[in-house]
């Protein structure tokens, strides 16, 4: 009796508690993901972004490799052998013999570089390619606020495309219906009902295509988070597009100045040119101190009057060395660094046209989608105009079933296209910042107050 009470409790407890974790869950998925949480959940898993950081940490060891080339280095060496000889001298009066005896043998070495002009500009590479490694993180960083950006409005344009099919499919069925039964008693021709068929059976394969643009939009976003995003928070109805305060050339200078693209390309002409200065110390003495100590012992020796020695041996000095002739190796790498060097330039001219283009396009796609919001919003107004007079039309008999059709395809067209002008709208804000090199998590969470946080 008492195991019976007991798994009864336990059965009511464990009904209680599912109940309980269900009403959570469902609140939990019931709540949209924001703009800013799919930022957060990119941050943490965004695998690009990871291997930039990777690769970010790795370039920091670059300073440290420099530095050491102006360091002292230590080697120290030791071996041991055994030792089989047999001898005969030329001289008939000295016997012939034979010997078996052991070497040991360690020494230390030490080297100081006092003048080495490659190393001290080698050091001064290093902290260049720190530099271009730090800038290729906040590029990375930069990327990924405009990768989810995009990533995120596009699943919101085809979650609008399925809605805003699924309500002119129900608009299409509705008219089907009505066409059926007014051909029934004899106030409309089967060619209505064929239309109205017609227009039905293309909304129902549109749906599908819909619905499968909209899962590959969500599997874009999985791609970038790691995780599958249920429900994303849709941009409010009243949004309002600002006109924009500074010209194309105002955001061209912010480009030149700001753009991670064009100062990562500057830093490699700087690389190039320390480059040119190491190999051409290719030509130039060095000067290193240097120090040993090196001990050795013998227990017997290849002579047959020694038998064995023990040696030890310090120095102390300083080492000179001057290249005189290695082959025309050293002019030709530098004429080589030189040709690069020319190419870095040309390089920082290709990317700075393509940030004037990138920041010329992303300037005009914002303005026009500014514009596009407010013509837009006139044409849906004017579109619902005209699908309530052409209904009203149709009840009198001077429209047909055909114009109802048509105005209503018309009133589904503007409403998409001024959802997604809004979202263009948005999407250009951060791509003219990105192009111009200013984009930051700040400008993300400007764009989250646009959106609708509260399930309705």
């Amino acid at each position: 009796m008492l195991k019976t009470l007991t798994r009864v409790a336990l059965i009511s407890f464990l009904l209680a508690f599912a109940t309980f974790a269900s009403a959570v869950f469902a609140s939990d998925e019931d709540k949209p993901y924001s703009l800013l949480d799919i930022y957060s959940q990119a941050l943490a898993h965004d695998p690009t972004l990871a291997s930039a950081l990777s690769a970010n940490q790795a370039a920091q060891e670059i300073i440290e490799q420099g530095k050491a080339l102006y360091r002292p280095t230590v080697n120290f060496s030791a071996d041991a052998n055994a030792v089989a000889t047999d001898i005969r001298y030329l001289n008939a009066t000295t016997p012939p013999g034979q010997s078996n005896f052991e070497t040991y043998k360690y020494g230390v070495d030490m080297r100081q570089p006092i003048y080495r002009k490659q190393n001290l500009v080698q050091i001064d590479q290093s902290k260049t390619q720190v530099s271009q490694a730090d800038k290729q993180l906040h590029l990375s960083q930069q990327d990924l606020i405009l990768r989810v950006t995009q990533s995120y409005f596009e699943v919101l344009i085809a979650q609008d495309k399925i809605d805003l099919i699924g309500a002119q499919k129900a608009a299409i069925l509705s008219q089907l219906n009505q066409a059926n039964a007014n051909f029934e008693v004899g106030s409309a021709t089967i060619t209505d009902v064929n239309e109205a068929q017609a227009r039905f059976d293309l909304i129902v394969a549109q749906e599908i295509a819909a619905t499968n643009e909209h899962q590959i939009a969500k599997r874009a976003v999985q791609a970038i988070t790691g995780e599958f995003p249920q429900k994303l928070a849709t941009v409010k109805a009243n949004i309002k597009a600002s006109q924009l305060g500074q010209s194309m050339d105002k955001w061209l200078e912010v480009a030149a100045q700001n753009n991670l693209n064009i100062q990562i390309q500057q830093d490699a002409v700087k690389f190039s040119e320390q480059e040119v200065d190491r190999l051409s110390a290719g030509h130039l003495p060095t000067l290193d101190a240097v120090a040993s100590y090196n001990y050795s012992y013998a227990n017997g020796s290849a002579s047959v009057f020694s038998s064995g020695n023990e040696l030890k041996t310090g120095a102390i000095g300083l080492q000179l060395q001057i290249p005189l002739y290695q082959g025309g190796a050293i002019s030709s790498r530098v004429r080589q660094a030189a040709l690069n060097q020319q190419k870095a330039k040309d390089d920082v001219e290709i990317a700075r046209r393509n940030t004037e283009l990138e920041t010329q396009r992303a300037y005009l796609n914002l303005s026009t989608s500014i514009a596009q919001v407010k013509a837009y919003e006139q044409a849906l107004t004017s579109s619902q105009s005209q699908v309530d007079s052409t209904k009203l039309g149709y009840e009198v008999g001077v429209r047909t079933s055909v114009d109802v059709l048509n105005a209503q395809q018309q009133l589904f067209s503007a409403k998409r296209d001024l959802l997604q002008a809004r979202y263009n709208y948005l999407v250009n804000i951060i791509r003219l910042k990105a192009a111009s090199g200013v984009v930051a998590e700040v400008d993300l969470a400007d764009i989250n107050q646009q959106l609708v946080l509260v399930s309705p």
